[in-house]
């Protein structure tokens, strides 16, 4: 029995080394995972700050090109609007200039206008306002007269027009 307790002490002490060698391999995987999971979460990070650097660069990078864009937007919206105004007011005032007549055609037809005048006043006085027509089937000029005024002449054969 002495050999079975030799043997069974022996596989003790083989057993207890085993384990504090399985304590101390645990021990020194945890400390070498504890390590590792600072250098993955560093990594991490890194990697983060990088690509949102990246980000911010090409955020950057669009706002300029949009600034850019709004920039020639609005110039050319400006350009348009000034032509469009400059059509807008053009096309009336060249209208104007070559349908309207000139200052010296509207003097002249003024003063055309006031010796019109002066003619029909004067044709007005002298029997313009008669009512006038032809008469019969032989379409002879008749005028329309005053059946209420006396008759003239030597004959009573002259008769006062309507309106006079």
């Amino acid at each position: 029995m002495e050999d079975l307790t030799m043997k069974l002490g022996l596989l003790m002490e083989a057993a207890q080394s085993q384990q504090a060698l399985a304590t101390t391999t645990l021990a020194q995987l945890r400390e070498h995972t504890g390590a590792l999971d600072g250098v993955v979460r560093e990594e991490i990070r890194h990697t983060v700050v990088e690509e949102l650097r990246e980000v911010a660069d090409d955020s950057r990078r669009a706002a300029d090109s949009l600034r850019a864009l709004q920039r020639v937007a609005s110039l050319r919206i400006a350009v348009w609007s000034l032509g469009i105004a400059t059509l807008a007011t053009g096309i009336p005032f060249g209208l104007a200039w070559w349908l309207l007549p000139a200052r010296a055609d509207i003097a002249t037809l003024r003063l055309t206008r006031d010796q019109l005048n002066t003619s029909v006043e004067l044709l007005s006085a002298r029997g313009g306002r008669a009512a006038v027509r032809h008469c019969g089937p032989a379409q002879r000029l008749c005028v329309r007269v005053d059946r209420g005024a006396p008759a003239y002449g030597e004959a009573g054969d002259y008769f006062v027009i309507k309106g006079y």
